[in-house]
């Protein structure tokens, strides 16, 4: 359980080699501690002055034994990122300076940092609601630059904002609702606000969809039978020689994974073995596993030695992927290409390819990026992205469609009101105005201590 009244520290900079360190420190002694263990090469006759930068040495006070040059910044709440006060020490990159400097600051009154806590404590103290803290993950954890404009959204508060108007509309209704049941005279709410809050929350739910693209990217499984260029493929969408590739059918035996930015998606390549019935005992397992991965898969990027008429495994694993988004790959162009390729996968865009001399590889990237896109406005930045927030919404309005079900039935307005004050409280789960510590310590246990 986190205790707010410490004053906490931690590395806020990754582990290894690099040019610089940070040590934060944060609550109501941290300022005092600082200042304490930082000897300022030219000391200001009236103290350090707020969000102001000054040179010096971290130094044990006990000993006198300095431990490295570096920068000391001082930021006092409520007006710093966790609203506490805090300073910042910023000494050489390395693993020693920055270890160093962490346990001086345990040892004179720091309590180590759990994970997260920096940004609890920014949400507890107001400066962030739980939308906004949740963002700060998203952007750290950002795999492409459209993932990263979503999340700077919504740490900007533009999903908050409309949650928090949904709310406050849905608490009207709830209170003139309540009111017509206590007084004869008022009137209950009228459909059509119910309506328009459903066909927002609809629009929520669409664009949380999409941004969950963005966010946690797509997987695609790239099958076939052995020895048509699955793995030839793999190395041409990377750019790279990745997978190991020889003439000999069955050279892959095991999935390799792989992840490329496909127009600001992040796409997870699956290089799997064959499809093939198999009597070895290992090249079963591998076939085992290309079937999983198809199974797991959102995206089957069906491949082809479309330089030889069909085979009958080519037929059943077409049939493996009919129920998949798919894209049909008729590999190796360079050797030339034969018919009777377009009855399997009917409807599924099939595209001439050599892996070899990357023909047909941009033509093959549009049809994934179409599949993965859908033709959406790819402009606009998503509002939602995150799967609890997603989860949320979509419990919102089924409690918003039972109310409109309710109301045309003529129902009693007691028992509607309990559907409207659900969907209020699953609102307000979204941006934390009711949140329980459990959500609280599963949300900021995501984050690295530092953060």
């Amino acid at each position: 359980m986190y205790r707010l009244e410490d004053t906490i520290a931690a590395i806020a900079t990754p582990p290894g080699r690099g040019g610089i360190a940070i040590v934060r420190i944060s609550g109501p002694a941290a300022i005092a501690l600082a200042e304490r263990l930082f000897v300022v090469r030219r000391t200001p006759r009236r103290g350090l002055v707020a969000r102001r930068v000054y040179y010096g040495t971290v130094t044990d006070p006990e000993t006198g034994v300095a431990l490295d040059d570096g920068l000391l910044t001082c930021m006092p709440g409520p007006h710093s990122f966790t609203g506490e006060d805090i300073a910042e020490l910023s000494i050489h990159g390395g693993t020693v300076p920055a270890r160093e400097t962490l346990a001086l600051c345990l040892a004179h009154g720091a309590r180590q940092a759990e994970a997260g806590e920096f940004t609890l404590r920014a949400f507890i103290n107001g400066r962030l609601d739980l939308v906004q803290a949740e963002a700060v993950l998203d952007l750290i954890q950002s795999r492409t630059s459209e993932a990263l404009q979503v999340a700077h959204s919504q740490l900007e508060g533009g999903l908050s904002r409309r949650i928090v108007t949904l709310r406050g509309t849905l608490l009207q209704l709830l209170a003139q609702l309540q009111a017509s049941v206590d007084f004869d005279e008022v009137d209950p709410p009228e459909m059509e606000g119910v309506d328009e809050i459903a066909q927002q929350l609809r629009w929520l739910i669409a664009e949380a969809e999409r941004g969950a693209i963005y966010r946690e990217g797509v997987r695609a499984a790239i099958v076939g039978r052995p020895n048509v260029g699955k793995s030839s493929l793999l190395n041409a969408l990377l750019r790279a020689e990745r997978a190991i590739v020889t003439p000999v059918p069955g050279t892959t035996r095991d999935t390799l994974e792989e992840a490329i930015n496909l127009r600001g998606v992040p796409l997870v390549l699956v290089d799997t073995a064959g499809l093939v019935d198999a009597s070895d005992p290992v090249e079963r397992i591998g076939v085992e596993r290309a079937r999983r991965a198809l199974a797991e898969a959102q995206l089957a990027i069906v491949v082809y030695d479309g330089s030889v008429v069909p085979q009958a495994e080519d037929r059943a694993i077409a049939e493996l992927a009919a129920d998949k988004a798919a894209a049909v790959v008729l590999n190796k162009a360079d050797l030339g290409s034969v018919a009777g390729y377009q009855c399997l996968l009917e409807g599924v865009p099939h595209v001439l390819l050599s892996a070899v001399t990357g023909e047909g590889l941009e033509a093959l990237e549009e049809v994934l990026a179409a599949h993965l896109l859908q033709a959406e406005d790819t402009q606009a930045s998503p509002a939602a992205s995150n799967p609890r927030h997603r989860a949320l919404l979509q419990r919102a309005l089924a409690s918003v469609e039972a109310v409109q079900q309710a109301l045309h039935a003529g129902e009693a307005l007691d028992l509607i009101s309990i559907d409207l004050q659900e969907a209020v409280s699953a609102l307000g789960e979204i941006t934390g105005e009711q949140a329980t510590t459990d959500l609280l310590e599963s949300i900021f246990g995501q984050f690295c201590v530092g953060k």
